[in-house]
């Protein structure tokens, strides 16, 4: 059955999840709802009449790299009640709406009946989630920019059908109607043909692997998280993120001279196997856990040699994205390994800021790592700072196995 694009990405965001997010934000249920439905088939419509406009190459880049982004920076603008600055979403809406950003936002909240402030998070929490949706469709499909107008072209209907009557789309797009969009979309495919675009001196994006564990499993586990969190802390202690600005961790360089490290194929008790570097993380955790000798404990370090998260932030690199595939297979392998996680902040950890960063990432790592087949259950917790760990790198403790 050909992917909806509609459907897919209410997938990601149903009634439990925009329920909690209608507590955070102060705001009723059933406007939260209301909001949503107005908004995914708005964010299309954008990307429809961006792409048949003749802006094709910007849909493609953006949903690429949405695809692509292990953990949305748009998480903490929930934890903000809709205040946080949030780099990507912002970028995807101004590409979609330019400088008519704030005319959505207003229309959702005329129509909805949320605060400017609560749509304006409801929107930064549904473009990535609807991009990296369409990212996924272009790379597993790997789709250039004439195969994306052709697959918007079959999913037009669908999109411009599900915008509801009371939201007037076409006059904050400053169309006459909606059947402009339609007809333009028409026309782009028409006169561009399979594999034209790729001539007109722009280079489409390389589809690649991204982010192999899939957004949508991802995206739905961290957003729960982030709203769980604000609901928990106003009765009690949570391990729920908190994505603030912070110190970033970085990793040790290596002078052009070291070895390459040798590339091993790992296979695991359900069959995947996995490439890893021989001696790295993954094949000193292997080895642990197949010594029938080797016992669980306090003092069971396996660091993360490959793990680093952008500069200010929680999230998690690109560049990471396989080890956590990694030891997300592993602990998907070993369901019966029980893991703390934890490292060392800085130097300064007794101040505030690192203090939130440390449990920032933390709770960034439990939750790729369940993203990518980790069983909720596994994690255990977060272990305390240990200032054994150097260079900033987190790690895991193996509790269980």
């Amino acid at each position: 059955m050909p992917l909806n694009l509609i459907e897919s990405i209410n997938i990601l965001l149903p009634d439990d999840f925009l329920n909690k997010a209608a507590v955070m934000l102060n705001e009723h249920s059933a406007n939260v709802q209301q909001a949503m439905k107005g908004i995914i088939p708005t964010i299309l419509t954008g990307v429809l009449h961006k792409a048949g406009s003749g802006e094709v190459y910007s849909v493609l880049n953006i949903a690429v790299d949405s695809e692509k982004t292990g953990i949305p920076e748009n998480l903490k603008v929930l934890m903000d009640n809709g205040d946080g600055q949030d780099s990507k979403a912002e970028a995807i809406l101004g590409t979609l709406f330019g400088d008519r950003v704030q005319r959505i936002t207003n229309a959702i909240s005329s129509f909805s009946g949320t605060s400017p402030k609560s749509a304006h998070a409801l929107l930064c929490v549904a473009a990535p989630a609807a991009m990296g949706v369409l990212g996924k469709q272009v790379t597993d499909s790997n789709l250039n920019a004439a195969g994306l107008l052709s697959f918007l072209n079959a999913q037009k209907e669908n999109i411009l059908t599900a915008l509801p009557s009371g939201l007037n789309i076409a006059s904050v797009l400053d169309l006459g109607n909606l059947s402009e969009v339609s007809g333009e979309l028409s026309a782009a495919v028409s006169s561009n043909p399979e594999g034209r675009l790729e001539s007109a001196g722009h280079a489409p994006p390389k589809s690649g692997s991204g982010s192999r564990w899939i957004l949508p499993v991802l995206v739905i586990l961290m957003l729960m998280a982030v709203i769980g969190y604000f609901i928990n802390r106003r009765s009690a202690a949570s391990v729920i993120p908190i994505m603030s600005d912070t110190v970033a961790i970085t990793k040790d360089t290596t002078s052009s001279t070291t070895p390459v490290p040798q590339q091993l194929q790992l296979k695991l008790p359900d069959g995947k196997e996995i490439s890893a570097s021989k001696g790295g993380m993954e094949d000193l955790l292997l080895n642990f856990l197949n010594d029938p000798v080797a016992k669980a404990g306090k003092n069971m370090w396996f660091d993360f040699d490959q793990l680093n998260f952008n500069s200010g932030t929680a999230d998690i690199t690109s560049e990471s994205i396989d080890q956590i595939e990694n030891v997300g297979s592993i602990l998907k392998a070993y369901h019966r390994v029980k893991i703390k996680i934890g490292g060392s902040p800085d130097q300064s950890a007794v101040s505030q800021n690192n203090k939130k960063l440390y449990r920032d990432r933390f709770l960034s790592v439990a939750a790729a790592l369940k993203g990518a087949g980790a069983k909720r259950a596994q994690i255990i917790g977060m272990e305390e700072p240990d200032k054994k760990i150097k260079d900033l790198h987190f790690g895991i403790i193996v509790r269980a196995k």
